[in-house]
């Protein structure tokens, strides 16, 4: 059995998550419960941070807080010196309730309104990450109705195809993101915002994917970009201070998977773009990176209670917990695995495997298709591990069910961080049919 991060078992053969018993967590605050081991997330972040720091490299680390989006999260991150990440007006609406630094924001997304282009306006960020020839039009309506300057990074996509699954591949010619580095949308888009008044460009962004485990991806995206700016400055004179080389970078959600640390990541970057200024006499620019899952998805474990179980002769047996694909869509979604443990019994031989189901009223809904479990029964606390990402921000209502509460541990202490939602909470933005005067008197 793989443990991450501060998990361990205590003398009473429960999992511990930040020195925290959480068959405790699971009594205080019930379940579906998703448990954050914060040192975890402090941990990978000083990991990034520190390969740019001890190559002399100006660089900044984005958490992508779409993986997971909190007041509470973000306050962690502006704990850590990251900057921030937001794809949506909501996000950005967030980070400003926990009082993110402002110029620390970089704002991304393939279809940016024209009300959330103009609440970063409002919101004075750092950066606007440019996905489209429409945006463009409307960022240059906003800046000069405004007479107010905005940085701005062009996505790019560079034509590298990432080893991952195609739901999360973005780096390839055939992507909803971004302008093509090969057919000349780039330099159109370029030459549309070159010398703008009031839009300030600080250079290119790309991303080619998410979980991936090898650097050559890496490296490809990284010469590609660096081509163009060399391009660039021959062409037109212009030197971009900004390479934002995206994240992506995998985890171990099951032992089939292989990620490196994440200096391996950053170094293969660094070892590109070092050697690319170097060669071509180009001035180094800043690199920004954004990880997003590496920082909190092992850091993240769901627990759930067990309750009815089913045996298929030959077959499986089925344990249902009381969560499901409401609050995990992503094994329903494109296959996702995990492993999970018995929380309450860590001690007991972990050899009979079972099949965990949800809840919702789909047969889809199976979190583990094999899971290794100790010999179930009613109540068990069962733990799934590396849920940190992309599970409460994809979390649901389907069913009607309450989305699960969030809870922060580290160092021996727990605090709640999002509460649970209540049927009150499910029900609060329906409106009921208006009666008519003649339904009302009879």
């Amino acid at each position: 059995m793989h443990l991450y991060g501060t998990q361990s078992v205590n003398n009473l053969g429960h999992l511990t998550i930040g020195g925290v018993d959480t068959v405790d967590l699971a009594h205080i605050y019930g379940t579906p419960l998703l448990v954050y081991d914060i040192a975890l997330f402090k941990e990978r972040a000083t990991a990034f941070k520190e390969t740019f720091s001890k190559a002399g490299i100006k660089a900044q680390v984005a958490y992508a807080s779409k993986a997971f989006s909190s007041i509470a999260i973000y306050e962690i991150a502006k704990q850590m010196d990251l900057s921030l990440d937001v794809v949506s007006g909501g996000e950005l609406y967030t980070a400003a309730a926990a009082d993110f630094p402002r110029e620390k924001i970089h704002f991304h997304g393939n279809n940016k309104s024209y009300t959330e282009l103009q609440f970063a306006f409002d919101e004075k960020i750092g950066c606007i990450v440019v996905d489209n020839f429409l945006e463009i039009e409307m960022l240059k309506e906003i800046s000069e109705s405004r007479k107010e300057k905005m940085n701005v990074l062009l996505r790019v996509t560079p034509g590298v195809h990432a080893s991952t699954h195609d739901y999360i591949t973005t780096g390839q010619e055939d992507s909803k993101f971004g302008f093509d580095l090969k057919n000349g949308q780039t330099d159109d888009a370029f030459l549309k915002l070159y010398n703008h008044p009031y839009i300030n460009m600080l250079g290119m962004h790309c991303h080619i994917g998410s979980q991936i485990f090898e650097t050559d991806a890496f490296r490809f995206a990284a010469e590609a970009l660096m081509e163009k700016m060399i391009e660039w400055r021959e062409k037109f004179k212009f030197v971009c201070t900004v390479l934002n080389l995206g994240g992506g970078f995998g985890i171990r959600y099951t032992e089939e998977d292989t990620p490196l640390h994440p200096s391996a990541y950053v170094e293969e970057m660094e070892d590109v773009v070092l050697s690319m200024t170097r060669k071509h006499n180009y001035p180094l620019p800043e690199i920004w990176i954004e990880p997003g899952r590496s920082l909190v998805g092992d850091a993240g474990t769901t627990l759930y209670t067990a309750g009815s179980s089913k045996e298929v002769p030959d077959v499986r047996t089925y344990i249902a917990v009381d969560g499901g694909m409401s609050d995990n869509i992503r094994p329903a979604l494109y296959e996702a695995k995990y492993t999970a443990a018995t929380a309450n019994r860590m001690l007991d031989p972990h050899a009979d495997k079972v099949t965990i189901a949800g809840k919702c009223c789909e047969s889809g809904d199976k979190l583990i298709e094999d899971a290794y479990i100790a010999e179930p029964a009613d109540g068990d606390i069962i733990a799934v591990f590396c849920t940190g990402a992309y599970t409460y921000s994809m979390a649901s209502n389907y069913n009607r069910l309450p989305k699960p509460a969030i809870v922060f541990c580290e160092n021996g202490q727990h605090q709640l961080v999002v509460r649970r939602e209540t049927y009150e909470d499910v029900i609060r933005l329906d409106i009921p049919l208006q009666r008519t005067e003649q339904e009302i008197s009879s």
